[in-house]
């Protein structure tokens, strides 16, 4: 993630609709992604329901002003075979309804769509969590282009393929709900869950399918390419994919130095004595000696990977919206974004800070995800909720990157 125009990275910005008047429920959805007005009411039907509201889905108002929260979006969620024979591929159906009585605008990447850039769905295999193995992504400040209008009445409708992005290779009953609670902006934003849940029944699955990038117009999930020699050996290994330009190839070089810096030094200021220090308190909230060594233990996992781990950056990304991403079961490849190459070396949402973010997702280090973004929203969720806070990717950058300087 990048910092905005203002100097604070973010991710999810938004306003509510302007109304909180509702419009009569939507009748049955189609198959492919439209938009349609509601003719009126329906009447039973075996769908899924769930309902979201416009604060959780973050959404932008057509005027600019902050208006009351109101339940302008209804999400419903089903699908065509309940029950998965083998080894295919499952898909939902996803219906996203504006029943207020003016336009409302949502960020793309809060939507259900067809490619998916983050864990929009909690899916659980007999009452087990069902492990989300997608990219996820930091990403810069929204722009305009970053948000889809919904007419009144009208309804999105998405196919939604899960097999690629969560783990759903063993039989059992899965029950699945739309949830979006991670990478929300700012201390007001919203959580986001449906209130129930659809339900399908897997049998004769026989072998894991696991998440592999799918190239698509070079943003993500880029097809991998033949690794280029590295330029330096400051990891075990660096190799490039993606067609990295020598002169990115050299950024990446300088970046790694940085990230490793950090990494470094983080895992030494935390193998300090244990305390409740203003840089601790700031980006990870109220001290317990458990929680400090949790920390310590992510730094020193990551800068052991920086100076050891055969490093792998793919330059294919050119989304200038983002700043880099990964597949947290996949270490240790990190694909760089167009808004990663504007990024200063270091410093607050630096380039060497991406890389820790990033690093600090795979698995093998700290499994983190994306509960907040930017520098005022991780403080806050470092008063709020510590453990989460020790769970949040930029919480550990912010730390890192030291800017400004905490003792």
């Amino acid at each position: 993630m990048l910092a905005s125009s203002n100097g604070q990275p973010h991710r999810f910005l938004g306003q509510v609709c302007p109304t909180r008047q509702r419009l009569p429920s939507s009748p049955e959805f189609a198959a492919s992604p439209t938009q349609r007005p509601d003719p009126g009411p329906r009447g039973a039907s075996m769908k899924t329901w769930f309902k979201l509201t416009a604060a959780a889905f973050a959404v932008v108002a057509t005027s600019a002003s902050h208006a009351a929260s109101g339940e302008c979006l209804d999400v419903r969620v089903s699908s065509a075979n309940p029950i998965v024979n083998g080894d295919v591929d499952v898909h939902v159906d996803v219906a996203v309804t504006n029943v207020c009585r003016a336009p409302v605008q949502v960020l793309r990447w809060q939507l259900p769509s067809e490619r998916m850039s983050g864990a929009l769905f909690r899916i659980t295999r007999d009452d087990q969590p069902v492990a989300y193995t997608g990219p996820v992504i930091k990403r810069a400040a929204p722009t305009a282009r970053d948000y889809v209008e919904i007419a009144p009445g009208a309804t999105l409708n998405y196919q939604v393929e899960l097999t690629g992005h969560y783990d759903i290779s063993k039989n059992g009953r899965y029950a699945i709900e739309f949830q979006s609670d991670r990478g929300t902006h700012g201390s007001g934003a919203q959580t986001l869950r449906s209130a129930s849940a659809t339900y399908l029944w897997a049998q004769n699955r026989n072998e894991r399918l696991d998440a592999t990038p799918v190239s698509k117009d070079g943003v993500l999930g880029a097809a991998v390419t033949e690794a280029s020699p590295s330029l330096t050996a400051l990891a075990a290994s660096i190799s490039y994919t993606g067609a990295c330009t020598a002169s990115q190839k050299s950024a990446l070089a300088s970046a790694v130095t940085a990230a490793t810096n950090y990494a470094a030094s983080s895992a030494s200021y935390l193998s300090g004595t244990p305390s409740a220090t203003p840089r601790y308190t700031t980006w990870f909230g109220a001290y317990t000696l458990a929680r400090w060594n949790t920390a310590k233990d992510h730094y020193v996992k990551a800068r052991n990977a920086f100076q050891t781990a055969a490093l792998t950056l793919d330059c294919s990304c050119k989304d200038t919206g983002t700043f880099a991403y990964v597949y947290p079961t996949q270490p240790y490849k990190i694909y760089v974004c167009g808004a990663f190459w504007s990024a200063p070396m270091t410093g607050t949402d630096s380039k060497g800070g991406t890389l820790v973010h990033e690093m600090m997702h795979f698995n093998v280090i700290a499994g983190t995800q994306d509960w907040a973004y930017g520098q005022s929203a991780a403080q806050s969720l470092a008063k709020s909720d510590p453990t989460k806070a020790l769970n949040n990717s930029d919480n550990h950058e912010y730390f890192a990157e030291n800017n400004p300087a905490k003792n």
